[in-house]
């Protein structure tokens, strides 16, 4: 999947669409739009299907005042006196090589540069302004843009559709959602516009896409929504829904209107493969950004549920291990010390199929469900745990607080013991060797103190383990949910699950840094 990168014919893979060279889907409508047209289909065979309406004017002449375009103005790098690389109008170009007039260009701005005034190098050069779009959300200033658009910004202006400019100020901004919440201090009441539900937008509704695109202006386009609950790997609450409607550079932070005048999404992301639209857009929707930007305009931050878990994919083949059925919920992969899922009794292996009261379909769905909680709040927590359900109950933490724990605290173990170590047996299973943890081992792959189980010294390259990336230096923890000390104890688990019909085992694999996760391999 590609993004749109900042500059034209350049792109980025993964990463997100750019103000200054951004391509983001801008969709909006408004209320007292224009209804769509009856059935075309005749009366004896009534149709679901509908024209589209003759015209979108009046829907795009009473949006277009709310949204409005970002120009940020980023400070210069600082530059040091006889840097001999410093940059302002002395400094030699970034010019290709290899040309017959190398030489004069060289000679050319190294003359020019002598001939720079005393303390000419030191004036700032002009800053670069970028432009994304927003809206207003407030009447009395606020506007909502993406975070990506003034990020790193010494100045922000907010230029309106009649031409209006206005200095803002930065309420908050969120990286995790890529929204950022600016304010203005108007001398009369803006037009604003309100949020709506996206999780009523239905694929095929018509949306309207307002924005500035490659610096142009106030633009209109109009498309459907195309499809709902993407994810695109930008960030752990990714729920983006999908639009047509064609969006460029310069789109960033704008609204995604429906029908009905309400904002169902901010726009943030595109696929394309030449930096302009190919008519899949992205936008974080409504029911993602709305509780975000109600505690940055409160707190000024965030603050959202913590639970204390690491989480992984339930797959067909793990699923299958633990009994249940089909692939459903998040597996639980580890547990924070300092969490609130450990005094609860959450443990790795354990896989949440429902929190406070909402079904949990894949491990995507837990951490947006968890973040959009509030913090304190005592939830329940159901667990499928060796074979059965279990209802738990737990007290949520603050997300930020606990990143600011693993901040602080993320040393590593001391050293191992210098010890000579024991004679160790190696086994073969599954395609792979494993030998009993010692010092030498834990120094030949740098494995922490805290790690403990069996260590995998060799893995076949066809095997199903090198299919699932496990690789030589991790420790198998535990297989089965049944802790593993040596090798023999291996033998013993696999011979547990023959004997029960499983088609495959799950191993608890932890990496070199004590990170561990689920892995399931066929019995055979």
């Amino acid at each position: 999947m590609r993004y749109a990168a900042g500059s034209f014919g350049k792109m980025a893979l993964g990463a997100r669409a750019r103000s200054c060279g951004a391509a983001v889907a801008l969709a909006m409508a408004v209320s007292g739009a224009p209804a769509l047209a009856q059935n075309a289909a005749p009366e004896a065979a009534p149709s679901l299907v509908r024209m589209a309406p003759q015209s979108f004017a009046d829907l795009a002449a009473q949006v277009s005042d709310s949204v409005v375009n970002i120009s940020v103005a980023q400070a210069p790098p600082e530059r040091r006196s006889g840097s001999g690389g410093g940059g302002g109008g002395g400094a030699a170009p970034n010019l290709p090589r290899g040309t017959p007039f190398d030489d004069l260009f060289e000679e050319f701005f190294k003359r020019r540069q002598q001939q720079q005034p005393q303390g000419e190098a030191e004036r700032p050069q002009r800053r670069p302004t970028s432009l994304g779009s927003g809206f207003v959300l407030d009447a009395q200033g606020v506007i909502i843009t993406n975070n990506h658009v003034i990020e790193g910004a010494s100045e922000i202006t907010v230029i309106f559709n009649d031409g209006q400019r206005l200095k803002a100020e930065i309420v908050g901004k969120d990286a995790k959602t890529d929204i950022a919440v600016l304010r203005v201090k108007p001398e009369k009441p803006l037009k604003a516009v309100r949020f709506g539900d996206s999780d009523r937008v239905r694929v095929g509704d018509w949306v309207m896409a307002v924005g500035n695109p490659f610096g142009l202006g106030g633009t209109v386009t109009i498309g459907i929504l195309s499809a709902r609950n993407r994810n695109i790997n930008s960030g752990p609450y990714d729920d983006y829904l999908q639009t047509d409607a064609s969006i460029n550079r310069g789109n960033s932070g704008g609204p995604l209107f429906n029908m009905a005048g309400e904002v169902v999404g901010v726009n943030t992301a595109i696929l394309s493969p030449t930096g302009g639209s190919v008519g899949i857009g992205f936008a974080s929707p409504s029911s993602v950004v709305g509780p975000v930007i109600e505690q940055l305009l409160r707190y000024g931050e965030t603050r959202r549920g913590w639970l204390g878990v690491r989480i992984q994919q339930v797959d067909e083949q793990i699923a299958e291990s633990l009994g249940l059925g089909r692939p459903r919920g998040a597996l639980v992969a580890g547990i924070d010390d300092k969490g609130p899922a450990r005094p609860a009794g959450i443990r790795a292996g354990d896989v949440i199929v429902r929190f406070d009261g909402q079904d949990v379909r894949s491990s995507t769905d837990l951490p947006r469900i968890v973040a959009a909680t509030p913090v304190g709040k005592e939830v329940s927590v159901t667990v499928v745990r060796g074979g059965k359900e279990e209802n738990l109950k737990v007290t949520l933490g603050r997300l930020e607080d606990g990143e600011r724990q693993a901040a602080l605290g993320g040393g590593s173990s001391g050293p191992g013991s210098n010890v000579a170590p024991p004679v160790t047996a190696v086994q073969k299973a599954l395609g792979m060797e494993f030998s009993a943890l010692n010092a030498a081992l834990r120094k030949q792959y740098n494995i922490k103190d805290n790690v403990t189980g069996v260590v995998i010294t060799r893995i076949e390259p066809t095997s199903p383990a090198a299919e699932r990336r496990v690789q030589p230096g991790d420790v198998i923890v535990e297989i089965n949910q049944q802790p593993v000390k040596e090798p023999s104890d291996i033998a013993a688990r696999m011979k547990e699950a023959k004997s029960q019909n499983r088609r495959s085992a799950l191993f608890l694999i932890a990496n070199a840094q004590g990170e561990m996760r689920f892995v399931a391999l066929p019995v055979e």
